[in-house]
């Protein structure tokens, strides 16, 4: 189900039918970062996502593979070319440093993003437990135990939409990576 899923839902409304080639990097993508979510969820486990180094090497990859996309799709010369932004040469100066920051902010936010996500989850958590102790009263221990359960529950939510989105995203910017103009030639002759 997840593996159509991620083909019919995520790759091929991103990148077209050519992104299939690409599709065993993305389902090796979401089920990496889908089971690493639901380990933090096992009590005494934690989750290997809510280290920015997993993330972080998680964002290394699809940057490495959002440009390997774009250059085999449209050609290096091409692919140098986009960097100019489509301006005229005397602006190059401003435009080639900004598309290659652009370049980098992509994977860094998504980076970024998952982190965030799965480590504010286990805060929230290890916080309404914290209450338990601050108040020192057996008597206050059920409400942050409901609160508790209900943030679980959103937690196993958030496993499920943090591999979704990650790999959403790194499908949609491989897709933009691999649309050349003369896709648009082709469809307006049509």
């Amino acid at each position: 189900v997840f593996v159509v899923f991620v083909r019919d839902e995520i790759v091929v409304p991103n990148m077209g039918k050519d992104g299939i080639r690409y599709l065993p990097y993305l389902l090796t993508t979401f089920f990496f970062i889908l089971v690493m979510n639901l380990l933090g969820l096992i009590p005494y486990a934690s989750t290997s996502t809510g280290n920015v180094n997993v993330t972080g090497g998680l964002a290394v990859i699809a940057f490495l593979m959002i440009q390997y996309s774009g250059i085999r799709a449209q050609g290096f010369g091409h692919y140098l070319a986009h960097l100019t932004g489509g301006v005229h040469w005397l602006l190059w100066p401003i435009m080639v440093p900004i598309e290659i920051l652009g370049l980098f902010t992509k994977p860094f936010a998504l980076m970024i993003r998952l982190f965030a996500n799965m480590t504010g989850g286990h805060i929230v958590i290890v916080s309404l437990i914290g209450l338990i102790f601050i108040f020192k009263s057996y008597i206050i221990a059920p409400v942050p135990i409901m609160f508790v359960l209900g943030i679980n529950m959103l937690e196993l939510f958030v496993a499920f939409l943090q591999a979704y989105i990650f790999t959403m995203l790194t499908s949609l910017f491989m897709g933009l990576g691999m649309q050349t103009e003369h896709a648009g030639d082709e469809e307006h002759a049509h």
